[in-house]
């Protein structure tokens, strides 16, 4: 046994285990989210949009990748009903956002609140969509487009006074057709404030009177220097012009909304003067040629017409015009002749008839029946005739009518019929 007292031994004891801090999958996470949160809170990152979806709840969801990595992102719909432009896979774009994880499947995420084409492509997006927009609303319906006059009297050129558009415009209207009168409308033609000076000469020019048609121009140029040609205000500004516009902006491979707005669009602004004018020279030509077919045309009917005259003056009618005059006064005296014919004919079988009914009244005419030996008796005033012996008395007179005269009798007495008395005229 140690002689050491027991307090002076020191007793090593091992050190209590420490119990290590454990975490469920939820709470891990919900650590995990608020630091990407606090140190992601905005950043703006560029990528490509694939594996686009739009849910139809109205929230858009993409994947954004570049060469080396992918992240998942979501788009709200309060925050896509705010963009305009279509969204698509392949389309390069910049958004800005804040990461967080999604809990449910432990990825982390970018939740996006803005987002605009990378580069160029902004522009080119704003312009498909400003013709989307203005196609709907009809600027470009072929219908509403008006028809150039065909020889005008007053032309006006919208276009930089100082650019080498306006001199060539110029030279070919000379060459032309120098009969138009030329107003110049100075603008410029690119720059922030082109547009607006465009729009509001075209508004300037449309409210006089006596301008038959417009020419809106420019030279060729990049496309930004073509952008005043692509704005709103000037498509609008076309579209409302009650008179007719022919646009020619840049070269023939520059094709804008205003070319795609005004009643005409040419390749070059000489080819505009060339579709708004006619050439004189052509017309001359034109002239000259209606003149030659003018003459020989009247020549020619000169002959024809002579030649029908003649014709007609060797027509038997025209050689004897009494001849067909003779020929009527012939049947005209036939006729005649035909009708007293008919007449007499007429006359004779009526006499005829006549005759014979004269013949009948005679035959059944009372004097002939006294010429035959009989009588009438009548009362001495010739009121009646006496057909009864009722009808007298004696002592009455009596009138008796006889062919050749009138006998005056009394009545002594009034017999019966003797039936065996036969009176023999």
């Amino acid at each position: 046994m140690s002689d050491t007292p027991l307090f002076d031994r020191v007793i090593e004891t091992p050190p209590a285990p420490v119990e290590p801090a454990v975490l469920s999958v939820s709470e891990l996470t919900a650590q995990v989210q608020a630091l990407l949160e606090q140190a992601f809170a905005t950043v703006w990152v560029v990528g490509e949009i694939s594996s686009f979806k739009r849910h139809g709840s109205g929230h858009l969801y993409f994947n954004l990748k570049d060469e080396g990595a992918v992240i998942r992102s979501v788009m709200w719909r309060s925050t896509a009903q705010r963009h305009k432009f279509p969204i698509a896979d392949g389309l390069q774009v910049v958004v800005r956002g804040r990461l967080s994880v999604y809990a449910q499947r432990g990825d982390y995420q970018l939740y996006v609140d803005a987002l605009q084409p990378k580069g160029g492509g902004a522009q080119e997006l704003a312009l498909r969509l400003l013709k989307e927009k203005l196609a709907k609303l009809g600027y470009f319906a072929a219908e509403r487009k008006k028809r150039l006059p065909r020889f005008p009297r007053r032309i006006a050129l919208v276009t930089s006074p100082t650019g080498a558009a306006v001199r060539d415009m110029l030279e070919k209207l000379v060459q032309r057709w120098p009969l138009a009168e030329i107003w110049v409308c100075p603008v410029r033609v690119q720059g922030p404030t082109a547009p607006f000076e465009i729009a509001a000469a075209l508004r300037r020019l449309n409210q006089l009177r006596g301008i038959d048609v417009l020419l809106l121009g420019r030279g060729g140029g990049s496309s930004e220097d073509l952008g005043a040609f692509n704005d709103e205000a000037v498509a609008r500004s076309i579209f409302e012009s009650w008179i007719p516009i022919v646009s020619a902006v840049g070269h023939e491979i520059d094709f804008t909304i205003a070319d795609m707005v005004a009643d005409c669009r040419a390749s070059t602004p000489t080819d505009a003067v060339v579709r708004a004018t006619p050439d004189r020279a052509e017309l001359m030509l034109g002239l000259a040629s209606c003149r030659q077919r003018l003459g020989t045309l009247l020549i020619e009917r000169t002959q024809a017409l002579r030649g029908r005259l003649q014709a007609l003056a060797e027509r038997r009618a025209f050689r004897f015009p009494l001849e067909r005059l003779r020929e009527r006064e012939r049947r005209l005296d036939d006729t005649e002749e035909r009708l007293h014919r008919a007449m007499r004919q007429r006359l004779g079988h009526a006499g005829q008839r006549l005759e014979a009914h004269a013949a009948r009244l005679q035959t059944l005419s009372p004097l002939n029946v006294l010429a035959r030996g009989y009588s009438l008796t009548r009362t001495a005033d010739g009121a009646r005739l006496v057909h009864s012996a009722l009808q007298v008395q004696s002592g009455d007179g009596v009138e008796v009518l006889i062919a050749d005269g009138r006998l005056l009798a009394t009545v002594e007495r009034v017999l019966p019929p003797l039936e065996s008395l036969r009176v023999t005229p």
